[in-house]
C-alpha cells in the first residue's frame, strides 16, 4: 500500500493531476492506518489507473468496521477527489484522442455508462427532430427537453430521457416550454439540422431563447444549462449538454476557463469550438454502421468520459420505472395521467409492428382507452392477447 500511495510522486503529471494528488493526500493522512491494512496486488504506472485503483480500494477493500465515525467524512471526500481525478484525466484524453481511441473508450465503458440506453434515446430524438415542439405529445416534448416522468411508458420509452443533461430542476424552463412551445420552436429553427452551425446561427438562437424569458417571466434570467439540452438534442454532433454538477469538471478536463449559467458566449466560443477542434470530432463520416451511430451524436457522447459509479446504470429512471411494482401496498393500481392524444400516438407506434395480428388492429380504440386510463401499452395489448388471442 505504501508503494501505491506514493507512486504518483514518480509519475509524469501536469499541474492539474498534481493538485488532485495533493488534495487526496490530505484525506489519505486521516485514513493511513486503515489503508495500510489493505493488501495491494496491482500498482498502476499512470495517474488514471492510480485513481481508479485507490477508488476501488476505498469503496470495496477498506474495512469500514474499523473506521471511527470521524473518519467517514475523510473517506467520502477522498472518494470524491478520486472521482474528479478519473473524470478530468479521461477528459484530457479527448484533447489528443483520434477517432479509433474515442470509440474504443466509449465501447469499453458501454455497460457502465448505459450506452445502449443513451443511443436508444438519441434514436428516438432523431425521429422527433423535424417535428416541432408544439406538435409533439407531452411525453416526447419532455424527452426532448430532459425530464423523465411516470408518463414515460417503459414499454415505449426504453431509455432514461435524462441522460446527458436532466432538466427536472429547471421549473420555469419547463413551464415556459409547456405554455409557449412555439416560441422555443422559433429559437431552435435558427440551428440548421445539417452542416456546421455558425456563430450567427447560435447567436440568433440565444437571442430568441432569452426573449422568451424576458417576455414571459418577471425578470428571470434565461438558464444556459437548459438551453444546452435543447441545442444538444437538435444537433448532438455539434453541441454538448451541460448541468451545473458537471460544468466544473468539464472545464478542468478540457482546459478552459469555468463559466456560469448565463455565459452563453463562453459556452460556444470556449467549449463548443474546443470540442470541434479535436481530432475525433473532425473525423469524416464513417462507413461502418456501428461507428456511424456514434459519429452522429459524438459531441454529446463526451459524457462517456466522465466518472461513472458502478451503480449508475441500474439507477436509470427507465429501469427504476420498468421494475417498479404496479400496485401500492393496499393493492390499488396507480393510474398514470395521459392525454388521449398521447395514448393514441403510443398505441399506434406499438401497433405498427410487423407481428401485430389483425384482431389487435381492430381493437385500437379499446387499447387506446386502456392506455389513457393508466395501463402501459404492453399491459393493454397483453390483456387483449390473453382474452382474444
Amino acid at each position: 500500500m505504501r508503494k501505491l500511495l506514493t507512486s504518483p510522486a514518480k509519475m509524469s503529471m501536469g499541474n492539474t493531476e498534481d493538485t488532485i494528488y495533493q488534495n487526496a493526500l490530505k484525506y489519505i493522512a486521516d485514513l493511513s492506518l486503515n489503508l495500510m491494512a489493505v493488501k495491494v496486488n496491482h500498482h498502476p504506472e499512470d495517474f488514471l489507473g492510480w485513481c481508479k485503483t485507490l477508488h476501488r480500494i476505498c469503496k470495496h477493500d477498506i474495512n469500514l468496521n474499523l473506521l471511527d465515525e470521524k473518519q467517514l467524512l475523510p473517506l467520502k471526500k477522498l472518494q470524491e477527489i478520486l472521482e474528479q481525478g478519473i473524470s478530468i484525466t479521461q477528459l484530457k484524453m479527448l484533447r489528443i484522442a483520434p477517432w479509433p481511441i474515442f470509440t474504443k473508450i466509449i465501447n469499453d465503458m458501454a455497460e457502465q455508462q448505459s450506452l445502449a440506453e443513451r443511443l436508444a434515446l438519441m434514436a428516438h430524438i432523431e425521429g422527433l427532430r423535424e417535428q416541432s415542439l408544439s406538435d409533439m405529445i407531452e411525453e416526447d416534448r419532455l424527452a426532448f427537453t430532459g425530464k423523465h416522468t411516470v408518463a414515460h411508458d417503459p414499454s415505449m420509452y426504453q431509455f432514461d430521457v435524462e441522460w446527458f443533461a436532466g432538466t427536472k430542476g429547471a421549473k420555469t424552463f419547463h413551464l415556459l416550454v409547456q405554455a409557449h412551445p412555439e416560441d422555443f420552436d422559433q429559437a431552435l429553427a435558427h440551428i440548421s439540422l445539417t452542416g456546421d452551425v455558425s456563430l450567427a446561427q447560435y447567436q440568433a438562437f440565444v437571442a430568441t431563447y432569452k426573449q422568451i424569458f424576458a417576455e414571459h417571466t418577471d425578470g428571470e434570467k434565461a438558464p444556459l444549462m437548459a438551453a444546452t439540452r435543447l441545442l444538444a438534442m437538435r444537433r448532438p454532433d455539434q453541441f454538448i449538454a451541460l448541468t451545473n454538477n458537471k460544468l466544473s469538471i468539464l472545464c478542468q478536463g478540457l482546459n478552459i476557463a469555468k463559466f456560469n449559467n448565463q455565459n452563453f458566449d463562453s459556452y460556444y466560443q470556449d467549449m463548443v469550438l474546443s470540442l470541434q477542434s479535436f481530432a475525433w470530432h473532425r473525423q469524416g463520416e464513417p462507413e461502418n454502421s456501428e461507428e456511424l451511430s456514434l459519429w452522429k451524436v459524438r459531441a454529446v457522447l463526451v459524457d462517456m468520459f466522465l466518472f461513472a459509479d458502478e451503480d449508475q446504470a441500474k439507477n436509470s429512471n427507465y429501469i427504476k420505472l420498468r421494475d417498479k411494482p404496479t400496485k401500492t401496498k393496499v393493492g390499488v393500481v396507480k393510474a398514470v395521467k395521459r392525454s388521449k392524444e398521447s395514448a393514441e400516438v403510443l398505441v399506434d407506434k406499438a401497433l405498427a409492428g410487423e407481428d401485430i395480428p389483425e384482431y389487435l388492429l381492430d381493437m385500437r380504440s379499446t387499447i387506446v382507452n386502456s392506455v389513457q386510463g393508466g395501463k402501459t401499452v404492453d399491459q393493454a395489448i397483453s390483456l387483449m392477447r390473453t382474452i382474444f388471442g
